[in-house]
């Protein structure tokens, strides 16, 4: 049976007031500790799936978090300095090492992190317990010798004593992390500054990257249950691939996102270098974008724009000899957003996926969660309530529509022709 909530550490860590009083006690000692912290600055650093010479295994990303938005943080506090961050994460595969990604992308300022834990393992950045980050920049950390269990919860502590915004961050998480200062705990759906988890690992064959929008980061499914399709893709992968899920609610393909502070980040065709092609050890990519374009204002009301689009990713993705497989757009009739026209450009869209020539394979979606007798709905045993998103029933229904024999073919980067 797959795990889906998290094992006994996440409990430890973050289950009860007694639980979180004993971490703070632990970062008394170990999070909290005074000045003589090494501090070095950095720019942003490439991240690779070449392990270390000793190492027997290679770099694969288990789990990411795009980056979406810079937003002023609600958790302030006037003594910053015991103030941590404590990002929960579903892994995919397992380890023997980690590694983890940090980004400043949204800020505005440089970024000190002065003490990080995997797993309450201290993690270092060029040797040193801090590290600063400048304003657009990312950094990744030294390797952590620390198992990493599969399909289980990861917790990523950061302390940033002097960080007063913008936050870059990851929203709509579906998951519970923790914001704590000295006068005490709170949950948030947000992740933090962490932006990826890459493992050590010598069995698995590579990373499958989804890129999407909310029905792939899990809208309408239930929190901390890793119900959304990726989930269940990587529970039925079993460890041979790792599974990351770069999607992003909102998400549109040919517009930045419009909402409130842009947390629907930045448009797919501008983030896809960073968000796919940098995944360490990235064999395929499930491309499933498209509807925020059609439904979203402004409208996209050229299909062949959208196609267009999908084919140029799809393109991006060859060059480094990445497989690829993309989705069909599935129903919206319902929602706020729909109309007759409207779905009209979405089943113009649907119909040039299907006929091939914009991805190696195509996963269609539209078909196995529309209602048969009016396609332009989802199925009500699906649909969470908005008409729009799934729930973990209609999410675990796409989960199985993706045939694994088609997630990884061979394919020669273009540079290497």
């Amino acid at each position: 049976m797959p795990r889906r909530h998290g094992p006994a550490l996440l409990t430890a860590l973050v289950a009860g007031t007694a639980a979180l009083a004993a971490i703070v006690a632990f970062a008394g000692s170990a999070l909290f500790s005074g000045g003589g912290s090494k501090q070095v600055g950095t720019e942003s650093v490439a991240r690779t799936p070449a392990a270390p010479a000793h190492s027997t295994g290679v770099w694969i990303g288990t789990w990411a978090g795009a980056p979406t938005a810079g937003v002023a943080d609600t958790y302030t506090d006037d003594d910053l300095t015991r103030r941590t961050i404590r990002n929960v994460v579903h892994t995919s595969i397992g380890g023997d090492a980690a590694r983890i990604t940090l980004s400043n992308l949204f800020g505005t300022r440089p970024l000190l992190v002065d003490q990080a834990t995997v797993n309450t393992r201290p993690v270092s950045f060029r040797s040193a317990p801090s590290v600063t980050i400048p304003a657009g920049g990312q950094v990744v950390s030294d390797p952590v010798v620390v198992p990493v269990a599969p399909d289980a919860d990861l917790v990523v502590t950061l302390r940033t004593p002097t960080a007063d915004g913008p936050v870059t961050i990851h929203p709509n998480s579906h998951q519970t992390s923790y914001v704590a200062d000295r006068h005490g705990t709170w949950r948030s759906n947000l992740w933090r500054y962490l932006t990826a988890v890459d493992v050590r690992n010598k069995a698995a064959a590579g990373a499958i990257v989804a890129i999407g929008d909310s029905l792939t980061a899990g809208t309408g499914s239930t929190l901390d249950a890793n119900s959304r399709w990726p989930d269940v893709l990587a529970d039925r992968l079993r460890g041979r691939y790792a599974v990351v899920n770069q999607g992003i609610a909102g998400n549109r393909i040919l517009r930045d996102g419009q909402g409130y502070g842009q947390i629907y980040g930045q448009r797919a065709s501008a983030r896809f270098d960073r968000d796919v092609l940098g995944v360490a050890d990235v064999k395929t990519v499930i491309i499933a974008l498209g509807v925020n374009d059609v439904q979203q204002f402004p409208q996209e009301r050229d299909p062949q724009r959208i196609a267009d689009a999908l084919r140029a990713m799809t393109e991006r993705a060859h060059d480094r000899g990445l497989h690829v497989v993309g989705a069909t757009l599935m129903p919206f009739e319902g929602s706020l957003a729909w109309t007759p026209a409207r779905d009209a450009v979405r089943n113009q869209v649907n119909a040039l996926i299907r006929a091939g020539g914009i991805f190696d394979e195509v996963v269609d979606f539209d078909r196995v969660v529309r209602d048969p007798y009016r396609p332009s709905r989802l199925l009500p045993e699906f649909d969470c309530g908005d008409h729009l998103h799934l729930n973990d029933n209609g999410y675990l229904r796409l989960g199985h529509q993706v045939d694994l024999r088609t997630l990884h073919q061979n394919r020669p980067a273009s540079d290497q022709l």
